[in-house]
Parts: C-alpha cells; sequence; structure tokens
C-alpha cells in the first residue's frame, strides 16, 4: 500500500520561501508520476507541479514557473516542492499524489490515485 505523508507547509510573509517534502512508502520512485496539488479556500484542486520520476520529466502550471521547482530524492524516497518568491495567492493546502502506473507526467487530478493528507501553506501580504 502507498502512503504519502507531507511536511513542511507554514506561515509566511509574501516573498518569502518555503520547501515541502513528501515522503513515500510502498513507492521506489522507478515508475509512475508524482505531482503537487494545492486548493485554495472555496475552490478546486488545482495541479501546480508534475514530475515523471523515471526520467524527471518536469512540468508546471503557467502561475508559479519561474517561482516553484520540483525535485525528488530517489534514496529518501521523497519529492520536494521548493517554493520561492511566494505570493498570497499561492496559500492553500498542498497535497502531494503519485500514478504507480503512469507513463508520463500529469496536472490532472484524476490521473493520480494515492493523496497525501496535505500541508498548509498561509502567504500573508
Amino acid at each position: 500500500q502507498v502512503q504519502l505523508v507531507e511536511s513542511g507547509g507554514d506561515s509566511v510573509q509574501a516573498g518569502g520561501s518555503l520547501r515541502l517534502s513528501c515522503t513515500a512508502s510502498g513507492y521506489t520512485f522507478r515508475t509512475g508520476c508524482m505531482g503537487w496539488f494545492r486548493q485554495a479556500p472555496g475552490k478546486q484542486r488545482e495541479g501546480v507541479a508534475t514530475i515523471y520520476t523515471p526520467t524527471r520529466s518536469i512540468a508546471y502550471t503557467n502561475s508559479v514557473k519561474g517561482r516553484f521547482t520540483i525535485s525528488q530524492d530517489n534514496a529518501k524516497n521523497t519529492l520536494y516542492l521548493q517554493m520561492d518568491s511566494l505570493k498570497p495567492e499561492d496559500t492553500g493546502m498542498y497535497y502531494c499524489a503519485t500514478s504507480v502506473t503512469s507513463t508520463f507526467w500529469s496536472l490532472r487530478e484524476n490521473s493520480y490515485n494515492y493523496w497525501g493528507q496535505g500541508t498548509q501553506v498561509t502567504v500573508s501580504s
């Protein structure tokens, strides 16, 4: 059974940085893809960043390009999201997810079948 545990969420001022971590068990990063999603209050969950783990091919939603960086550490079974130049609109609950059978990256929520519980990010102006 795949389990994902996020950490690193916090409250920061606009312009600040945070690094989120997602530690996986039951998943080795050799296949499939992983993604970071976020959900702001009253809004739908959206894909933020994704990585196809065998090749480390990456994609981002437009609003975070140049500010966020997704990466993986296979030895630690951990996915990261480095978030720089944070804005108030980045506020939300951040989730990591994995699809062990995907053959490419995806920012679509319905591509994923395992989800973590989320970690809260709050950015104040």
